[in-house]
């Protein structure tokens, strides 16, 4: 529920890159932890963006993780 209403107050363009980085993560990944789908909600629409052309170089959770970290010190 708490993911729906972070959801709702982000516009739809926004969402829909959401939906897309979350999807091919979970193809390629397995299911993802709530703490990671949470941060990845979070994010603004131009890294989501970046996201989605970085995730294609990844070969592991971990990838994503270290790549989330970088963000997190920019």
């Amino acid at each position: 529920m708490k993911l729906q209403l972070q959801q709702s107050s982000i516009n739809p363009r926004q969402q829909e890159a959401v939906n897309l980085v979350i999807r091919l993560l979970t193809k390629r990944f397995g299911e993802l932890s709530e703490e990671l789908r949470s941060r990845i909600s979070s994010l603004p629409l131009l890294v989501l963006e970046n996201l989605s052309e970085a995730l294609l170089d990844f070969t592991s959770l971990a990838d994503l993780q270290v790549w989330l970290a970088a963000i997190d010190n920019q």
